[in-house]
C-alpha cells in the first residue's frame, strides 16, 4: 500500500467558536432582554429562553471546556471500556485561547498546519429551537449574535477564518434583511438551521416557494449556505417515547442516540428538492457540515424509487439535483468512500469539528482515519472542493495531472 500523501493546504470546512456569556444579549434590543438569560441551577449555569431552560449545552458560557476531541475513542467505536461521554472527557479544561477571538485562532491554524477555515458558532446551535415558540424573539436573538459575531471576530478574518453568521427563516422579508446585511458586513457564508421554520403561517417548510424571495436573492448573491447540526427538531418527537429527564448529548440514552440520527439534515435536503428550491434557483451551494453522510445512500435509494412512481413531481433526477447543488462533510470517523461513491468526488469536504471533544484534537489527526486516497483526490478532500464551494480559488497547482480516480466502493 502506498504512502498517504499528506501535504495539501488544509481547507477545514468545521471548525468552532466558543462565544462570550454576553454573545446572546449585548446587542439585544432591550424589549427582548428579560427574555434571555442564564440561571444558576445547582452547580450549573443554563440558557434560558422565553422561561423555557436548555441544557442541550453543558457549560454555555465556556469557561471550562471538555478537551478537543476528548470523545474520539467514542466516535472511532473504540469504547472497549463501556465509558460514557462524560467519563470519557476526563477534567474539564479552561477555554482555549484560540476559541474565543481571531488574532489566536490564526495562531492555532499555523500550528494546525491549517490555511483556512469555516468558523460556525456554538451556542448558537440551541437558540431557533429554544425560542421557536416566539419568531420575533428567534429574530431578535440570532442578529444580536450575528452582531457580537461580527464585532468579536468579523466575518472574514485575513481571508482565512469565514465565520457563518445565522439566518432565520421565519419570516420571509425579515430573512432577505438579515441576509443584505451580513452581505453588506462581509459575509463569505451564512448558517441556517436543517429544518422546518415557524413564522406567520405556522410551521412549514423552507423550501416552499414563498420563501423564493429569499433563496433568490442568495443565489443572486452567490452565497453559499451551510446545513450544520443543531439541537434536533426532532426532540419533541423523542420526547413522547421516552422521559426528555435531560437534552444534554452527553446524557443521552441509547435510544435518543439511534432514533435522532441525522434524520433533520436528509429531511432538509429532500425538501429542497421535493419542495423544487433547486430546481428553481439551480446555482445555489449548500452544503451539510457536521450530519454525518450514512443517510446518503438511503437517500438515494428512496429517491431513485419514488423517481419511478412520480417522475411528473420532479422536472428532474433528484439524484441529479443533489450532485449539482450539494457538499457533503461527513464524520471524520466517516468513510469518505461512501460519499465519493454516491455524490462525487468533487463534493466531499473535510471537517475536523476542532475545538469540540466529540471532534479530532487536531485537523492532522485525519490521517490515522485516512483511506488511502490518491493525490489529487486528497488536494480536493482536505481542502479545494471546500475552495470550490466558497467560490475561492484552489490549491491544487495542476488539477489535471492526475486525473479523478474510478469510483468504486474500496476506493
Amino acid at each position: 500500500m502506498t504512502e498517504q500523501f499528506t501535504d495539501a493546504p488544509i481547507f477545514d470546512a468545521d471548525q468552532h467558536m466558543y462565544e462570550t456569556a454576553e454573545a446572546l444579549t449585548k446587542f439585544l434590543p432591550e424589549r427582548y432582554r428579560r427574555a434571555v438569560q442564564y440561571a444558576q441551577i445547582g452547580r450549573h449555569t443554563r440558557v434560558v429562553i422565553n422561561n423555557r431552560v436548555t441544557d442541550f449545552i453543558p457549560n454555555p458560557t465556556f469557561e471550562r471546556v471538555a478537551a478537543p476531541g476528548a470523545h474520539e475513542k467514542f466516535f472511532a467505536g473504540e469504547n472497549t471500556e463501556g465509558l460514557t461521554l462524560r467519563e470519557m472527557q476526563g477534567k474539564p479544561i479552561e477555554a482555549p485561547a484560540a476559541t474565543r477571538n481571531p488574532e489566536d485562532r490564526i495562531a492555532e491554524l499555523d500550528r494546525q498546519g491549517v490555511v483556512e477555515a469555516l468558523i460556525y458558532p456554538t451556542l448558537g446551535s440551541l437558540v431557533e429551537h429554544s425560542s421557536a415558540d416566539d419568531p420575533q424573539l428567534t429574530l431578535a436573538i440570532i442578529h444580536a449574535l450575528n452582531e457580537w459575531i461580527l464585532e468579536h471576530w468579523t466575518f472574514n478574518h485575513a481571508d482565512r477564518l469565514f465565520t457563518t453568521p445565522i439566518i432565520n427563516l421565519s419570516e420571509v422579508e425579515a430573512a432577505q434583511r438579515e441576509l443584505a446585511w451580513i452581505l453588506e458586513h462581509g459575509a463569505k457564508a451564512a448558517l441556517i438551521k436543517p429544518g422546518p421554520v415557524n413564522g406567520l403561517h405556522g410551521w412549514r417548510s423552507p423550501a416552499l416557494p414563498e420563501f423564493d424571495p429569499f433563496w433568490r436573492d442568495v443565489e443572486a448573491a452567490g452565497l453559499p449556505i451551510v446545513l450544520h447540526a443543531s439541537f434536533p427538531p426532532l426532540d419533541d418527537y423523542i420526547n413522547k417515547w421516552e422521559p426528555a429527564h435531560t437534552q444534554n448529548f452527553m446524557t443521552q440514552s441509547a435510544f435518543r442516540w439511534m432514533v435522532l440520527g441525522h434524520r433533520e439534515i436528509a429531511d432538509m435536503l429532500t425538501a429542497l428538492i421535493c419542495h423544487g428550491t433547486l430546481t428553481r434557483f439551480p446555482r445555489l451551494r449548500i452544503a451539510s457540515v457536521e450530519n454525518g453522510s450514512s443517510w446518503i445512500f438511503p437517500l438515494f435509494r428512496d429517491f431513485a424509487d419514488l423517481y419511478k412512481k412520480m417522475p411528473q413531481n420532479f422536472p428532474e433526477h433528484p439524484h441529479d439535483v443533489f450532485r449539482r447543488n450539494i457538499w457533503v462533510s461527513p464524520f471524520w470517523e466517516g468513510c469518505v468512500a461512501d460519499v465519493v461513491e454516491t455524490v462525487g468526488w468533487d463534493k466531499v469536504l473535510f471537517g475536523s469539528d476542532y475545538p469540540h471533544p466529540e471532534g479530532l484534537a487536531e485537523p492532522k489527526g485525519f490521517w490515522k482515519y485516512a483511506e488511502g486516497m490518491d493525490i489529487r483526490r486528497t488536494y480536493d478532500f482536505m481542502g479545494d472542493n471546500a475552495r470550490r464551494f466558497m467560490g475561492l480559488p484552489i490549491a491544487n497547482p495542476d488539477p489535471d495531472a492526475v486525473k479523478p480516480p474510478a469510483l468504486t466502493a474500496s476506493s
